[in-house]
C-alpha cells in the first residue's frame, strides 16, 4: 500500500478511536457475562482481593482464591459461599414461576463452587505447582486477576535487601509467572481476560517508596507489553485491563498524608468504590482504569512538564513527602514489636 494512503488510513483509525472512546463516556457499554467461568484472584484473603472475589461471586463466576494466609483466604471463601447460597435460594424460589430459563439458572447457581489454595506468589515454583493443581482440580482459568501486593515501608537506605527483593517478587515478578501458567490455554482458545491491579504509583512516583514504585512501574510495563503482544498475535478474544487506583483506604499505607488543605478534595479511596469501578472496566473490556479520573490528568502532566515543574506541584500538594508519616508509623510499629519480643 502506498505509504501516503496508509498514513491517511492510520489517521482515520486514530480519530475513530477517539470517537469510540468519547462514545463510551456518554453511553455506558453493556457488561459481559462471566457466569460459570473460572476466575482466579491472587491476594484474595483481604483488601481489594477479597472485594474482587465477592463481586465476581455475585456475577456467578466460579472462584479460585490464592493467598499466602490460609485463614483469611478461607474467610473470603466463606463470604463467597454465603453469596452463592443466597443466589441459589433466590433462583430456586423463582424457578417454579419461570419456565425453562429459571431451571437452568437455578442449576447454574447450584454448581457454583469456590476453591482455595495457599500460595506464595513471590515464589516461582510455588506458583507453577499451585497452577498445575488448579488445572487438575478445577479446570482452565478464564479470568486471571493479578492482585497480590506488599509494601516494605522503609526508606531505601534503611530497607533490607530481602524486603526489596520480596516487594519486586510479589508485586511484579509474580505477574510473569501466573501469566505464563495460564496464558497458553487462553491463547489456544482465544478467550480469556488478564487483569493487572497496579497503582497510580506505577504511573508516577513519590519519595520514600522506591521499591514499591519500581515494582508497580514494572507491573504496568509488563501489562502494556503483554497487551501489545496479544494484539500483534491477533488474539482479540483475550482481553486485558490495567487497574491503577489512587491511595486506597485498606490500611496498607496507613498514615500517608498529603497537604491538609488538599486532602478533603483528594481523600483516600473507599475500597468498595475502587473495586466497583474496576469491575465495570473489566466487564466492559476497558483496557485501563485510573481512579479517580484526575489520575489521568496527573499522568499526562507528568509526561509533558519539566521535572522541576513536577517537583513544584508535588511540594504544593504535599505529595513529595506524603509517605513519610506512613514510614514513621511502620518504623515505630517495628520497634514496638522488637521491644515486646525482647530483641
Amino acid at each position: 500500500m502506498n505509504i501516503l494512503l496508509e498514513l491517511f488510513v492510520v489517521t482515520f483509525r486514530v480519530l475513530w478511536a477517539f470517537v469510540l472512546a468519547a462514545a463510551k463516556w456518554l453511553v455506558r457499554p453493556k457488561e459481559k457475562s462471566v457466569a460459570g467461568q473460572v476466575c482466579l484472584i491472587t491476594g484474595a484473603g483481604s483488601g481489594l482481593g477479597r472485594l474482587f472475589a465477592l463481586e465476581f461471586a455475585r456475577r456467578r463466576a466460579l472462584l479460585v482464591l490464592w493467598d499466602i494466609n490460609t485463614q483469611s483466604n478461607e474467610e473470603t471463601a466463606g463470604m463467597v459461599r454465603h453469596i452463592y447460597r443466597e443466589m441459589a435460594e433466590a433462583a430456586a424460589a423463582a424457578a417454579p414461576r419461570v419456565a425453562g430459563d429459571g431451571e437452568k439458572d437455578a442449576l447454574l447457581h447450584c454448581n457454583l463452587q469456590v476453591y482455595t489454595y495457599t500460595c506464595d506468589v513471590g515464589k516461582r515454583e510455588n506458583v507453577y505447582s499451585t497452577a498445575e493443581r488448579v488445572r487438575k482440580e478445577v479446570g482452565e482459568v478464564s479470568v486471571l486477576v493479578n492482585n497480590a501486593g506488599v509494601v516494605s515501608g522503609h526508606h531505601l537506605l534503611e530497607c533490607p535487601d530481602e524486603l526489596i527483593e520480596r516487594t519486586m517478587m510479589v508485586n511484579c515478578h509474580a505477574h510473569f509467572w501466573t501469566t505464563k501458567a495460564f496464558l497458553p490455554k487462553m491463547l489456544e482458545m482465544n478467550h480469556g481476560h488478564i487483569v493487572t491491579v497496579a497503582s497510580s504509583l506505577g504511573l508516577f512516583s513519590t519519595a520514600g517508596v522506591e521499591d514499591y514504585c519500581a515494582s508497580k512501574f514494572g507491573a504496568v510495563g509488563f501489562h502494556e507489553s503483554l497487551s501489545h503482544e496479544l494484539k500483534a498475535a491477533e488474539k482479540d478474544g483475550i482481553k486485558t485491563t490495567l487497574v491503577c487506583p489512587y491511595l486506597v483506604d485498606t490500611g496498607m499505607f496507613r498514615g500517608c498524608r498529603i497537604r491538609k488543605e488538599i486532602e478533603p478534595f483528594l481523600p483516600p479511596l473507599k475500597p468498595e468504590y475502587c473495586v466497583k469501578q474496576a469491575m465495570r472496566a473489566i466487564l466492559t473490556d476497558q483496557p485501563m482504569i485510573c481512579t479517580p479520573r484526575l489520575m489521568y490528568m496527573v499522568t499526562f502532566m507528568k509526561s509533558i512538564l519539566p521535572f522541576e515543574a513536577v517537583v513544584c506541584m508535588y511540594r504544593f500538594l504535599g505529595a513529595d513527602k506524603c509517605m513519610y508519616p506512613f514510614i514513621a508509623q511502620r518504623k515505630q510499629a517495628t520497634n514496638n514489636n522488637e521491644a515486646k519480643n525482647g530483641i
